[in-house]
């Protein structure tokens, strides 16, 4: 039999109260329980980063974490970036730069740049590269997601200091 524990948990700007089985993965919770399918599951060992999403405004990878470890948490998932339909400047810098493949590792890719957006710092190409070497594509060479992504950085910088 196996263990269940409740847990509240914000997500996506929601309040969620839900009971979790003590053993399921984060991934799995958003996945299978809330229906927030656009964190991917891959290889179910934090090496491919398809699973990374936002918990307190960290990238963690989700299927490292488990459900119960939410609990108290604010986590947001690539469902949260777009707004009324519209793509968020992240979105529309990958769509803008050719930087999308077959979309499995495109969430990874977003929350881990969203993660570094919010930290508002100037990073050099090699440092972006770095910074999202734990998100894994099998279909580009990376160069237009980093192209995309230090655009939107670089952008994102000018807005700090304009505004």
């Amino acid at each position: 039999m196996s263990e269940h524990l409740d847990i509240t948990v914000t997500v996506n700007g929601e309040a969620v109260e839900q009971r979790v089985e003590a053993r399921m993965h984060a991934a799995d919770f958003l996945r299978q329980t809330l229906g927030l399918t656009g964190t991917h599951v891959g290889c179910e060992q934090g090496v491919c980063g398809m699973c990374t999403i936002l918990v307190d405004g960290q990238a963690v990878k989700g299927c490292l974490m488990l459900a119960p470890q939410l609990h108290g948490c604010d986590v947001r998932t690539v469902e949260s970036l777009a707004v009324d339909d519209r793509l968020s400047p992240l979105q529309q810098a990958l769509k803008d730069d050719h930087a999308l493949q077959c979309g499995f590792c495109t969430p990874g890719f977003l929350m881990t740049a969203t993660a570094l957006a919010r930290q508002n710092r100037r990073l050099s190409r090699e440092e972006i590269r770095e910074e999202l070497a734990g998100v894994l594509c099998r279909c580009t060479g990376y160069d237009h997601i980093v192209d995309a992504v230090e655009r939107h950085l670089a952008e994102n910088a000018e807005a700090h200091v304009d505004g």
